[in-house]
């Protein structure tokens, strides 16, 4: 069965198209945004983005199919800006 394609809309509004499984980072560089790396295993949150409004820590997920558009933001933390 041929997966469906996820339409991703990032922060600088550029669009890109994606698979459920597809990896966030190499997504993201298709669109020209670097996700920021730290630990890659989900313990720091440097990496955390906004998925329609939900919060993920894209080195320990994948791209799924939750809607067939998915728009991305940078969580934004008070204390680090």
């Amino acid at each position: 069965m041929k997966k469906s394609l996820i339409r991703i809309t990032w922060p600088n509004k550029i669009l890109t198209e994606a698979k459920e499984g597809d990896d966030w980072f190499i997504n993201a560089k298709k669109a020209n945004i670097n996700i920021p790396k730290g630990c890659l295993s989900g313990n720091c949150g440097a990496c955390e983005i906004d998925v329609n409004g939900k919060t993920i820590r894209p080195c320990i997920s994948s791209i799924e199919l939750s809607h067939r558009e998915l728009n991305i933001e940078f969580t934004i933390d008070p204390y680090w800006n």
